[in-house]
């Protein structure tokens, strides 16, 4: 029986060829597709195409932020999706950061852990119900019904989660757990959290799917892997406070604080030098196809019930590095 291995698209890839590759990686084994946003597409969309496409292949939203889009609307259209697929479809919800939301979007960000907990709710309520009455501290929806009726009313709902606190929550309220750049510990650690989140709620913690983003370079040798995936890490830790703090935290402190402080200055070869191997070691999945079949083996041997390869590409060849790593990693 092939494990079980997903493969997520943060963009690149035009959406017609998101759709091809999707398809593709189901052909392969891939049980799992995922689709991010940011500035690659409209994900819905892009999985409605994917859904017409494939048959078993189950295809999430990693994530969907509960900022950019209405409530209502995020939950409209996860239940579009799931219609189109025939029930293949997990939302996959973040706070995303607000050194997006702000300035890429022009909305307020405050409060995230409130704003995950309430739009879940919203959403629960609304593919139960048909309908959504909610006064909260972030979303009032004074009222809201669906004119159709929902495929699945329950349709799993992952959230995403960086610290312990979220983490916790994901325990409380979410069927799954969306990580991301995690290292061998942080399966064992993840699921503590989950677990005291959990006895809050009275949920079996056994229950909540721990799945985790791997960034991931498939190379001819081991060192060309690593340069291929430095200056994404780089990006990481230079533009996002939160991941900088993950990244530290995972004992890297003064190497983030060197890339970070270069990267403000704009010095990107400045702050890629601070970036080391044993940092995109600890937290990617890089070298030869069969490093990183073994890689991806440990992740799960760790505690990721749900290893999710994530490869990065930007231009006009990144159709074809999405198609060598899925070829290169598919499930056997």
């Amino acid at each position: 029986m092939a494990q079980r291995l997903g493969i997520a698209v943060s963009g690149g890839p035009n959406p017609s060829e998101i759709v091809e590759l999707v398809t593709l990686a189901e052909s392969l084994g891939y049980e799992s597709a995922w689709v991010a946003e940011g500035h690659g597409g409209d994900q819905f969309a892009v999985l409605s195409g994917c859904a017409m496409q494939t048959s078993t292949i189950r295809l999430g939203t990693a994530i969907s932020s509960v900022y950019v889009r209405s409530i209502p609307t995020i939950a409209m259209a996860a239940a579009t999706v799931d219609d189109l697929s025939e029930g293949r479809f997990i939302l996959g919800l973040g706070s995303s950061h607000k050194v997006q939301v702000v300035p890429e979007h022009g909305v307020e960000y405050s409060k995230p852990i409130t704003r995950l907990r309430e739009s879940v709710d919203i959403i629960r309520q609304l593919l139960e119900t048909g309908t959504a009455r909610f006064q909260g501290e972030t979303v009032t929806i004074e009222n809201f019904d669906l004119w159709f009726r929902p495929r699945r009313p329950d349709l799993p709902i992952y959230a995403a989660a960086v610290f312990p606190k979220m983490m916790a929550v994901c325990g409380e309220i979410a069927d799954g757990i969306i990580l991301t750049r995690s290292t061998l510990q942080t399966g064992a650690q993840v699921k503590q959290c989950l677990a005291e989140g959990a006895a809050l709620a009275g949920r079996d913690p056994g229950k909540v799917e721990v799945t985790s983003l791997l960034p991931i370079a498939v190379g001819d040798n081991r060192q060309e892997a690593l340069d291929t995936m430095r200056p994404g890490l780089t990006f990481y830790v230079g533009f996002f406070p939160r991941y900088r703090q993950m990244i530290a935290d995972y004992g890297f402190a003064e190497e983030t604080a060197a890339a970070a402080a270069a990267f403000a200055k704009g010095d990107q070869a400045g702050a890629e030098r601070c970036i080391t191997d044993a940092m995109i070691d600890a937290t990617s999945i890089v070298g030869t196809a069969g490093e990183c079949r073994e890689r991806i083996e440990a992740y799960r041997q760790s505690g990721i019930d749900l290893p999710i390869i994530s490869p990065f590409a930007r231009g006009p060849g990144s159709r074809a590095t999405f198609e060598t790593v899925i070829r290169a990693c598919a499930p056997g």
